[in-house]
């Protein structure tokens, strides 16, 4: 009778991890495919964006790079940050749990983001100071129209050089089989591959849109041609399909050397100082109207942009004292 007992509980026992076993794999399993759906969602939503840009960026397009398309351009870099942040609320990972690379990796990357971010309030800046010599000069067109003619004539002048070579920060991903992770932290480890991953696609979509911006803003492709032989190639495929049509446009514009805006404003000004050579009053006093009306549509339209790339820096200001400040007070526990 002790025998059969003993022998039933070692049956039992037997069954009883066996059935643990199976269930912590099946535990496992499912907490790995969350994870893999959590990542799936953020790149779904990224390439949402893309492709929403990419439907109003028709290739072949005469039509040069306007501030409302640069504008739809911008928008993408809260629309992607949004979906990692709550990518990273969803494997319930946030910043202060992340490995040492992790948060290297994206302080690096959000200080080279607001470091373009002050390049393209440059480029906002220099736009504005070019619309206010055109207002200058429609000014002048009652008491002065000689002096007006000669102003309105001279044009729109945007052209402008990023001086600051484009930057992109270093990867610290760990590579694979760098080092190993004990069995307890392995699930931890898949949480890191997946935030580093998101942050691949993270980085490499906010330098593109960046590079096209301060291109089509300033006139001037350089900085947009070093992000793309910076990247060497982009895995999302929305993104790909995008870069091969603004490529063209960029290069299109840089030609050209002035935003759809620009040459509108410039038509309008030449248009005023015609109708002015001429004496022809009621036609000035229509190209005047005219003139003035694009002024303050162009005067609105910039300062949108410039509010969004200023609040856009201030909340990657903000996460990043936040970070420090949590890394720091760890620091201080430990």
């Amino acid at each position: 009778m002790v025998v059969l007992v003993e022998r039933l509980s070692k049956i039992y026992f037997k069954l009883e991890n066996h059935f643990h076993h199976h269930h912590h794999e099946a535990e496992a399993a499912a907490a790995e495919e969350a994870l893999q759906a959590s990542l799936k969602a953020f790149r779904s939503d990224v390439s949402i964006g893309l492709s929403r840009l990419l439907s109003n960026s028709k290739q072949g397009s005469s039509e040069f790079i306007s501030i409302s398309w640069i504008q739809q351009c911008f928008e993408l870099l809260p629309v992607i940050n949004k979906a990692f942040a709550k990518m990273v609320m969803e494997i319930n990972y946030p910043m202060r749990k992340w490995e040492a690379s992790s948060v290297e990796d994206y302080l690096n990357y959000s200080w080279s983001l607001m470091e373009l971010l002050n390049s393209i309030s440059s480029s906002i800046s220099h736009l504005g100071h070019a619309r206010l010599s055109l207002s200058h000069a429609l000014s002048l067109v009652e008491n002065s129209p000689s002096m007006a003619i000669e102003r309105l004539r001279g044009g729109f002048h945007t052209k402008s050089s990023i001086k600051e070579k484009f930057k992109r920060p270093k990867n610290n991903k760990v590579e694979d089989g760098e080092k190993e992770v004990e069995e307890e932290d392995r699930f931890c480890s898949k949480k890191v591959k997946v935030v580093e991953e998101a942050l691949m696609e993270l980085k490499s979509i906010g330098f593109w849109v960046c590079g096209v911006i301060l291109a089509g803003l300033s006139g001037d492709a350089k900085a947009y041609m070093e992000m793309r032989e910076s990247e060497g190639g982009y895995s999302n495929s929305a993104l790909k399909s995008l870069d091969s049509v603004i490529c063209e446009l960029i290069m299109e514009e840089e030609k050209r050397g002035v935003l759809k805006d620009v040459r509108e404003l410039n038509d309008s000004a030449n248009c005023l100082a015609t109708a002015l050579e001429t004496g022809k009053g009621d036609s000035s006093s229509e190209k005047a109207e005219e003139l003035k009306r694009r002024l303050e549509v162009f005067e609105m339209v910039l300062d949108n942009l410039g509010k969004e790339v200023d609040h856009l820096f201030s909340k990657l200001l903000a996460g990043r004292n936040e970070l420090i400040d949590g890394i720091r007070r760890n620091i201080k526990t430990e």
